[in-house]
């Protein structure tokens, strides 16, 4: 009872640590380090961090060797936050291994171990060393002997006073452990002065030691001995997990001994080991037990071997496997710990309770790394700390034990205030509230208590479940949570819904690619209940957001249908329609088969091929859920366009024949097959060509075709044909035949033309005279025979160049750029040459810019008219007949003058004016220049706007009459006609239909924009004075 009474009296302090309120006990953020001090330095403080978080903020003290550290005695020590700070550190006083403690009310945490050392290197003593002196081909050692120190060290010596240290090879060792040079074996370029150079990191110092001299005696050379082996590692060596282990072996001997490593058990050296530049110095990185054993360094030479070994031991710090964890518990309950760490050797277990030693007590035992306490109870509460230590290092887990005590308490964790279940459901209403120990539960539903009965049940956890819930169970219900400490209530209320129910579920569909179906899925549900339909394809969901191409969710609130738009192959399989609510979830399936053309067949192979033939053989493709109906085969070449349909034997093929015969083939042509596939539903794509296959050569059974000839030189007979396509070629080696014969004979006279000439052939004949006919075939070969011949053609061989000239030649000048050439025809027989035309030659004998020109006529055509001439220049012409054998002589060349250029101005001054039906119109007489022909009339040119014909009026005058316009306006220009050719044109006129109100010209603009202006000139056309309108360039 006189616990329980003060447990009344603590409850307030109680629930605001136990409440999750602010306060926390502490936990380091940052712990000491080891830290070595270089004493040399003018650093007058060293500083060991430490810093912890917590609430309230934690207070920290120091220890040093596990005695706590006396502020108000020690003033060279201070606290800086939680840092402890040194002034003026002195090795004497302060080395050793400090903790820091950090403490609130709710308990002390202890920190790890840090160890403060302190670093110095002194200077070497200054009095001169003694002289070494060897023979050549000795081995020598030079000692370092460094100065007093503390801390590491690191050695290297220099020669000479150069500033580049000794290097190490196989004849030099500068040994890290010792410090000493070994040279294995001296030479003449050794002789010198050696001083060791010593370096501590920590101190951050190096220093030199006074010179060695090293001199070579003079009584000659050492002969050779066997290897002496001067550094050596030690017999055991202890190295922790993952450091860097070195191990050193250098001999002397001559001659310079070789160093190699091994391991005594037999197991290869790890991979991972280096060597330094000598071999003597073997390291091995990241060390782990298994490369813990013996190691053995041979040193050899010509004279003989020397061994050194020792063992390599792994031990390692202790590291976690299990750590303890805050445990927050109630008054009487029972802690149980247990912490676990691995280290070689094994580790032992101490407890900590506030940074102090726990010892084994009535409620507390102790049994290496667990820890139980019995009937906890506040005092209990603090900071716990298990200690993992082996001789190399001690780790620390830390937790917090929390023991508390209060009455029931719901504000953290209230009963649900609504529980919502659908009718013939389960319901369970949670009642769960803090309390320490843990309250007894009891439910009641208005005044009346509940007992557990066929459909209502407490469960141990405190909760009240329903089963079969129906509309009568919903109403409020009060959980009434009971400890010694205080009663708490609290209330909540059962909603009850009715059940949602799938009404139009998905059906199975039978659809053909390409179609678009919809999927229904209809629910019923409560009026309250919001509901989400949600939809997967073959058990993955399906995205139904924007950017969908095929799927789209159709319907109202309680209607979740699926519409898949163009539906494809790959939409074949299992369709889920999901209902989600608040309180349950429904789903219906359905089965959906798309149909569509099969697949592509495979496996499409050639087996054997004749000339006009092949075997075919496939594996039918996917039949896409409709069987496949038959199989067509499909042919490529080099010289086809795309792939064409060929004949099979069996002519049609079912789907389930899986192999024909190709026919109708073109022998020795290269071929590519593939198959399509069809079913009822269309024809699918095609197979993947097979390889290609040519077929076999064949006497080619195509002749030439359009054989025709003629020409050439007297006595040449020439034959020409058209060439056979490629792919009738039939095989290799192919040309053609040529037969021939005169008309008449019966012999016939054969020649061979291969292909890589072109198709014409000259058969040449001094005997032959010209046009002689000749009967003429020609045919093909290949290297499998001679195949065809065309039908017999009559081919007439060349002929001589006409011997006569024309007679009666003349020329006559039309205009400025026009000369006409004529001439009598020629009369010819056999001996005086055939005339097929001729050729007219003009030219102009102007140095400065000569001009030559030919044209020719055919048939018995006797003038031509030559254009594109220079106005006002003297031509010359002549012209010869000619035929297949060439041109005949020229006839007596004439000459002509053409005229005059025409008259470069246009007419100008036009006016118009329309009486009746009257379009009246009048310019002034074109002057020419003298170099332009003179003007011997004039044209009108004039249309009906937005049409093309154009009609033409000539007159001598400068005056016309054109009827005038009277649905359509006119366009009218005018130019001056002379020997030379028309002139130049006037600007468009536009002339108004009769129905227009005005009377004037209106100039016409072109494309451009810009208007065409016009001079006008008032005149009268007849004694009647109508209006007259002047041109005027500004009137649109």
């Amino acid at each position: 009872m006189r616990l329980l009474w003060k447990l009344v009296i603590l409850l307030p302090l109680i629930n605001a640590c136990a409440g999750g309120g602010p306060f926390s006990c502490p936990s380091f953020t940052q712990e000491p380090q080891d830290v070595t001090f270089p004493l040399h330095l003018s650093q007058s403080e060293v500083t060991l961090s430490c810093a912890a978080s917590g609430h309230p903020p934690p207070s920290y003290r120091w220890r040093r060797n596990g005695t706590d550290l006396d502020f108000s005695v020690s003033s060279h020590y201070r606290l800086d936050g939680g840092s402890l700070a040194i002034d003026g550190p002195s090795p004497d006083r302060d080395v050793g291994t400090y903790q820091c403690l950090a403490t609130n009310p709710l308990g002390t945490v202890l920190s790890q171990k840090a160890e403060l050392q302190f670093a110095y290197l002194e200077d070497f003593e200054t009095r001169a060393r003694s002289t070494v002196s060897v023979r050549e081909g000795q081995g020598v050692v030079l000692l370092c002997g460094p100065p007093p120190h503390s801390g590491g060290l690191s050695y290297a010596w220099a020669f000479n006073d150069s500033p580049l240290h000794v290097q190490e090879d196989g004849r030099r060792f500068v040994s890290q452990e010792t410090g000493n040079l070994y040279i294995a074996k001296v030479e003449p370029s050794d002789v010198g002065n050696y001083t060791c150079v010593v370096t501590s990191e920590h101190a951050r110092r190096s220093v030199r030691g006074p010179p060695t001299p090293l001199v070579q005696r003079p009584d000659g050379a050492m002969g050779e001995y066997e290897p002496k082996i001067e550094v050596r590692f030690p017999d055991t060596v202890h190295a922790s997990k993952g450091s860097s282990v070195k191990l050193e072996c250098f001999a002397l001997g001559n001659p310079v001994p070789g160093i190699s490593w091994r391991r005594l058990d037999g197991s290869p050296l790890p991979g991972k080991v280096k060597y330094s530049k000598s071999q003597a110095t073997l390291e091995i990185p990241n060390f782990q037990q298994e490369d813990e054993g013996f190691y053995e360094c041979a040193a050899g030479n010509l004279r003989g071997r020397n061994r050194a070994k020792g063992r390599l031991v792994f031990y390692a710090p202790p590291e976690w496997e299990r750590k303890i964890q805050d445990a927050h518990l109630s008054v009487y309950d029972s802690l149980l710990w247990e912490c676990r760490a691995r280290g070689r050797p094994s580790p032992w277990y101490t407890w900590l309770k506030n940074g102090e030693p726990l010892h084994p007590q009535e409620r507390i035992q102790i049994e290496n790394g667990t820890l139980i306490i019995t009937m906890l109870n506040l005092s209990d509460s603090g900071v716990y700390q298990c200690a993992a230590e082996n001789k190399y290092q001690i780790i620390y887990a830390n937790a917090e034990l929390r023991v508390l005590a209060s009455a029931p308490d719901f504000s953290k964790n209230p009963v649900k205030r609504n529980s919502v279940v659908h009718v013939g459901g389960d319901a369970a209403i949670q009642c769960r509230p803090r309390a320490f120990p843990r309250a007894t539960v009891a439910w009641r539903r208005g005044a009346q208590s509940l007992r557990p009965s066929g459909r209502v049940s407490l469960l141990e956890d405190g909760s009240l479940k329903i089963h079969n819930v129906t509309r009568s169970d919903a109403g409020p219900y009060t959980c009434v949570a009971t400890n010694q400490f205080g009663v708490a209530k609290n209330t909540g209320s059962l909603v009850v819904k009715e059940r949602t129910v799938i009404t139009v579920p998905p059906s199975p569909m039978d659809v053909t690619v390409g179609e678009s179906i919809v999927l229904p899925c209809q629910a019923s549900r409560d009026p309250s209940v919001e509901v989400a339909f949600a939809w997967s394809f073959n058990d993955h969901a399906i995205d139904l957001g924007e950017g969908q191409s095929h799927f789209e969710r159709v319907g109202g609130e309680s209607v979740g249908d699926l519409m898949i738009r163009n539906i494809q192959l790959s939409h074949s399989g299992r369709y889920l329609c999901t209902v989600k609510t608040a309180l349950e979830t429904l789903s219906a399936a359905a089965e959906v088969v798309v149909r569509g053309p099969p697949g592509p067949p495979r496996d499409v192979r050639v087996d054997q091929a004749s000339s006009t033939t092949s075997q075919l053989s496939w594996r039918p493709g996917e039949d896409n859920n409709s069987p496949v109906q038959g199989f067509a085969v499909q042919a490529r070449t080099p010289f086809s366009v795309g792939w064409q349909a060929v004949s099979t034997v069996p002519e049609i093929l079912s789907g389930q024949t899986f192999n024909a015969t190709v026919v109708g083939l073109s022998p020795w042509v290269e071929y590519e097959f593939r198959v399509v596939a069809g079913n009822s539903i269309g024809i699918g794509e095609p197979s993947r060509p097979s390889e290609l296959l040519r077929t076999k050569a064949s006497v080619p059974v195509v002749a030439p075709a359009n054989i025709h000839g003629g020409g050439g030189s007297r006595s040449d007979l020439v034959v020409t044909w058209e060439p056979v396509p490629e792919e009738l070629q039939g095989g290799g080696e192919f040309g053609y035949v040529v037969l021939l014969r005169p008309v008449g004979a019966t012999a016939w006279t054969s020649h061979r033309v291969p292909a890589v000439e072109p198709c014409r052939f000259v058969y040449r004949n001094e005997s032959v005279g010209p046009l002689a006919p000749f009967e003429v075939k020609v045919g093909v070969y290949n290297s499998a025979g001679d195949g065809a011949l065309s039908a017999a053609a009559v081919v007439y061989s060349g002929e001589d160049e006409p011997q006569l000239a024309p007679r009666g030649t003349s020329a006559q000048s039309f205009s400025a750029s026009e000369m006409e050439v004529s001439w009598t025809a020629i009369a010819w027989n056999r001996n005086t040459g055939r005339v097929l035309g001729y050729e007219v030659s003009y030219w102009t004998d102007d140095p400065r810019e000569p001009s030559t020109g030919q044209v020719r006529v055919g048939g018995n055509v006797t003038a031509k008219t030559i254009t594109g001439l220079k106005p006002n220049t003297v031509y010359f012409a002549s012209v010869r007949a000619y035929n297949t054998g060439g041109v005949g002589p020229s006839s007596p060349p004439v000459n002509v003058t053409t005229k005059k250029s025409p008259p470069s101005q246009p007419p100008a001054n036009i006016a118009w004016k329309l009486r009746n039906s009257k379009l009246c119109l009048n310019w002034e007489h074109v002057r020419t220049m003298e170099n332009e022909s003179e003007v011997l009339g004039y044209k009108i040119l004039y249309r009906r706007n937005r049409q093309s014909e154009t009609h033409v009026l000539e007159t001598n005058n400068t005056s016309a009459e054109l009827l005038a316009p009277l649905e359509e306006d006119y366009l009218v220009e005018i130019r001056a006609v002379s020997d030379g050719g028309d002139g130049s044109s006037s600007e468009q006129i536009r002339i108004p239909r009769l129905s227009s109100l005005s009377s004037g010209g209106v100039p016409v603009s072109e494309p451009g924009g810009r208007f065409l202006s016009v001079a006008v000139v008032i005149f009268y056309c007849f004694a009647l004075r109508p209006r007259v309108r002047r041109m005027n360039p500004s009137v649109p």
